[in-house]
C-alpha cells in the first residue's frame, strides 16, 4: 500500500496534469496492483476516531493544491456577523433576510470577508448565496445551526434547493461545531417511498454547490436533509473532509454526497450515514478520490446511475481507498441502466472493510429503479477498467460479488485482487460469486469467493 504521503502526491499530480491521466486512462494504474497486499486493521471505533480526526495529512494537501491559500486567509480580512444584519437567531423567526444583507455585504467586499453565523439556531427559507464575488476570497463561518422550516409551501417556486451556492471561487465553508439541518421528516412522510397513495415529486437538497471553482467544506454536520444532504455540481477543485452527514435509515432518496459534472473532487475523513448512498458519483464526474469515508447504514457508495432514458453518461478517474461500510444495502457499485450510452472507466476500489454488507462487490448494468419492468435494449454504458483491491469483511446474502453486465456491452478489464469476502455469521449457507458476460476478467493474489 502506498504510503499516504506519496499517494496524496501522486492524485494531486494527476489532477493538475492532462497528460498523466491520459497515461492513466490508456493503462488504469497498473503500479497500484503490483503492490503487495496488507490492509491494516481499520476495527477501531470510526465515529471516535472522526471526532478526534486532526487531518493529520492536511499540510500535504495544502502544499499540493492550488488553492491552499484558502486555508489560512489573512488577518486583516473583516468578519461579517448575521446578527448585525438582524438576525433574531431564536430558532422560529424567519432569518432570511438578514442571511441575504449579510451575504451581499461578505461577497461585495473589495477585500474579502468572512461570513459569521454565531451559536444561535437560525431558521431559513430557500435561499441561493450567488456569486462572482468582488474579493478574491470568501469564507461562511458556520458556528450554530441554520434550520429549514418544515412549511412545504415555501418550496414552490423550486421544490429541488434548499440552499444554494452557485457560482462562487475561492470559497471556503467552516463548520466550527455548526449543523445544517434539513428537517426533513415532513418530505420523507409525503414520499411516494413511503406513502404510495402520494404522488413521486422531487424533493430539495438541503446544499447545492453550483459552478464553484476552489472549493473547501470541512468541519460540518448535515443532517436530515429533505432529500439529498450535499451536491456538488459543475465545480471544480473541491475539498470536502471531517464532516458527518446523517439521516434514519428509513429516509428515501437522502444520499449523502452527490457528485456531478465535476472534476477534480477530494471526499477525506467523513461519517456518512442515511437512507440512500453514502456518496453518488454521476454523469460528467472526473478525477474523484473517495478516503477514509465511514459509510452505514445506506446503500453504499456507487457510480451511477448512468445512461438512464437512454442518455449518454460518462464518469472517469475515480479511486476509493480506506472506507469501512457497515450494514449498508451495497457496498462499492456501478450501475447503469439498459439503452444508455458513453462509459464508466478507470476505477479503483481498494483497502475497504465491510461488515454484513449486501452486495459486497456488484456490477449491475441492467439496473431498473421503477414500478414496471425494464425494457430490455441493446445499447448499454460501457463499463471497463475496474480495480477491487484489498476488501475484506463479511456479506449479508450468499452473493458477495456479483457482476451483471451487457450481453451486447459486455465488461472489461475487471481486476479482482486480495479479495476475502465471507458470509456474516449470522446469515447460513457459503459465500459465492456471479459474473455474467464479463471479458478479461483477472484474478490475482487471493479471491474467496470466486465466479464459478
Amino acid at each position: 500500500m502506498l504510503p499516504r504521503g506519496v499517494f496524496l502526491s501522486l492524485f494531486f499530480t494527476l489532477i493538475s496534469s492532462p497528460s498523466c491521466f491520459t497515461s492513466f486512462q490508456d493503462n488504469p494504474l497498473a503500479n497500484v496492483l503490483e503492490q503487495s497486499p496488507g490492509y491494516e486493521d481499520r476495527s477501531d471505533d470510526f465515529e471516535v476516531s472522526f471526532a478526534k480526526l486532526k487531518m493529520d495529512y492536511h499540510d500535504e494537501i495544502g502544499d499540493s493544491m492550488e488553492y491552499d491559500l484558502l486555508g489560512t486567509p489573512a488577518t486583516g480580512q473583516g468578519e461579517v456577523n448575521v446578527d448585525d444584519f438582524g438576525a433574531e437567531g431564536d430558532g422560529k423567526t424567519d432569518d432570511t433576510a438578514a442571511f441575504k444583507k449579510a451575504w451581499k455585504k461578505t461577497c461585495y467586499s473589495n477585500v474579502g470577508g468572512v461570513l459569521v453565523v454565531p451559536e444561535k439556531k437560525y431558521h431559513l427559507k430557500p435561499m441561493n448565496f450567488s456569486g462572482p464575488c468582488k474579493s478574491d476570497f470568501v469564507k461562511l463561518k458556520i458556528l450554530g445551526m441554520i434550520m429549514a422550516s418544515n412549511d412545504r409551501s415555501e418550496y414552490r417556486r423550486d421544490r429541488r434547493h434548499w440552499l444554494v451556492f452557485e457560482n462562487i471561487t475561492n470559497f471556503i465553508v467552516e463548520g466550527g461545531q455548526g449543523t445544517i439541518d434539513g428537517n426533513g421528516e415532513i418530505w420523507w412522510k409525503n414520499s411516494c417511498k413511503i406513502d404510495e397513495t402520494q404522488p413521486c415529486t422531487p424533493a430539495p437538497t438541503a446544499v447545492t454547490f453550483y459552478g464553484c471553482k476552489n472549493l473547501k467544506v470541512f468541519g460540518l454536520n448535515v443532517r436530515n436533509a429533505q432529500q439529498m444532504h450535499v451536491r456538488f455540481e459543475q465545480s471544480v477543485n473541491v475539498q470536502s473532509y471531517n464532516i458527518m452527514l446523517t439521516a434514519p435509515e428509513k429516509s428515501p432518496n437522502t444520499d449523502g454526497i452527490h457528485v456531478i459534472g465535476s472534476q477534480n473532487v477530494q471526499i477525506f475523513s467523513s461519517v456518512i450515514r442515511t437512507g440512500d448512498d453514502c456518496i453518488s458519483i454521476v454523469n460528467g464526474s472526473r478525477n474523484v478520490q473517495a478516503m477514509d469515508v465511514v459509510c452505514g447504514p445506506g446503500h453504499g457508495i456507487s457510480i451511477g446511475s448512468l445512461g438512464k432514458n437512454n442518455s449518454e453518461s460518462h464518469v472517469s478517474n475515480v479511486e476509493v481507498n480506506k472506507a469501512k461500510l457497515t450494514g449498508t444495502t451495497n457496498g462499492v457499485r456501478i450501475k447503469t441502466w439498459q439503452g444508455g450510452s458513453g462509459y464508466a472507466k478507470n476505477v479503483i476500489f481498494q483497502n475497504i472493510v465491510m461488515e454484513n454488507v449486501t452486495n459486497p462487490i456488484i456490477i449491475d448494468q441492467n439496473y431498473c429503479d421503477q414500478d414496471t419492468p425494464c425494457e430490455e435494449q441493446e445499447s448499454a454504458v460501457q463499463v471497463k477498467d475496474i480495480i477491487y483491491k484489498n476488501i475484506i469483511g463479511t456479506s449479508a446474502k450468499e452473493i458477495t460479488i456479483k457482476f451483471d453486465c451487457s450481453k451486447t456491452f459486455p465488461c472489461k478489464g475487471i481486476v479482482l485482487q486480495d479479495i476475502d469476502l465471507q458470509l456474516h455469521k449470522d446469515e447460513s449457507g457459503e459465500a459465492n460469486a456471479t459474473c455474467v458476460n464479463v471479458n478479461k476478467l483477472e484474478t490475482r493474489g487471493r479471491v474467496s469467493p470466486q465466479c464459478s
